[in-house]
């Protein structure tokens, strides 16, 4: 995994908080995510199947996308589509994807590498690899997350973010054995670049093995544990988490992972993204690439995608766009 590394005993470290001050947090559930296809092929793990809503709020929907290693000709991407009433956030870990939307934003993300796209009031856009990925192939890895707006803010004006992976705020766990990526929000003090609309935290930590992770973490927020790679253990009950689960927390004001000894061959440090978000405890209506407050919401949204008021795909992309909107399953 080469996202952004550091060597930990250089960087400042995250105090351990004070059992007689905070509460741990304890495991509320562990969930393995089903493996799908999305977009125009490629496979990904749906990280928060199986979870209520409400224990998720303000998040909406994780895919991670791969670990594969492809052939030549075989890299895939998504078509033109649409989205309306939230954020994705896609994080790169390994490999190269190209983002480009109808509101003028765009580039191209790569190891560590973010791209924070607020929907709003709705636009059109792709993601894909680069034709040289394309003609090659090779690893690919990453993370899309959905996060929620709040009623207030579902119609605000687009926008794009470009977080370069090493803007993120780079921290250590008080023994060294952790390393931390703040990408958006706070921890322990160190705020991460992303700025949000819905106050969240978003970290990915490496965990060595053996180490064992034990964070403050804000207790007005939610809080998940996604592993993306290798096996451990998740809360002072020490419940056993591996690739492709989701840990969600109780409430509290501090949280721990640990790593087991032993990981996978392949997978040498437990990888986990650490998620929390103040919830906005409002209605939520999904339906594909549209998160709103109704079901009049949701059928304004297809009405508007239908007649072009969300954007127009550039002319010389115009046969990526067709095809139907994307269904309930959560499609990007």
């Amino acid at each position: 995994m080469p996202a952004i590394t550091a060597d930990t005993l250089t960087l400042p470290r995250v105090a351990v908080p004070d059992p007689a001050v905070v509460g741990r947090r304890p495991v509320r559930s562990v969930t393995t995510a089903p493996s799908g296809f999305e977009g125009e092929g490629f496979p990904v793990r749906r990280a928060f199947a199986g979870v209520p809503q409400s224990l998720l709020d303000p998040f909406i929907h994780m895919d991670q996308m791969g670990e594969v290693e492809y052939a030549p000709g075989e890299p895939r991407g998504t078509a033109w589509h649409p989205h309306r009433g939230f954020e994705t956030v896609t994080y790169i870990i390994d490999g190269v994807f190209e983002h480009q939307d109808t509101n003028g934003g765009g580039g191209t993300i790569t190891d560590g590498d973010t791209q924070w796209m607020t929907a709003g009031s709705g636009l059109l856009h792709i993601e894909k690899p680069p034709e040289h990925l394309v003609v090659s192939g090779g690893l690919f890895h990453g993370v899309q997350l959905w996060v929620n707006l709040p009623r207030a803010h579902k119609f605000h004006l687009p926008r794009y973010q470009d977080i370069r992976g090493r803007q993120a705020a780079l921290l250590a766990s008080s023994d060294g054995g952790a390393l931390l990526r703040v990408i958006a929000g706070e921890l322990d003090g160190h705020a991460g670049p992303g700025v949000t609309f819905t106050p969240i935290t978003m970290v990915h930590a490496t965990v060595s093995p053996g180490a064992r992770l034990e964070l403050p973490w804000n207790p007005g927020f939610n809080a998940l544990a996604y592993v993306l790679a290798g096996q451990g253990f998740a809360g002072q009950e020490r419940r056993p988490v591996q690739k492709g689960q989701l840990a969600v927390f109780g409430p509290g004001g501090a949280l721990t992972v640990e790593a087991g000894q032993a990981q996978p061959q392949a997978e040498p440090n437990l990888e986990v993204l650490l998620l929390g978000g103040q919830p906005i405890r409002e209605p939520v209506v999904h339906y594909g690439p549209f998160v709103m407050n109704s079901r009049a919401e949701i059928i304004q949204a297809m009405e508007d995608y239908q007649a072009g008021r969300l954007g127009v795909v550039p002319a010389d992309r115009v046969p990526h766009a067709d095809g139907p909107v994307p269904g309930r399953g959560g499609e990007e």
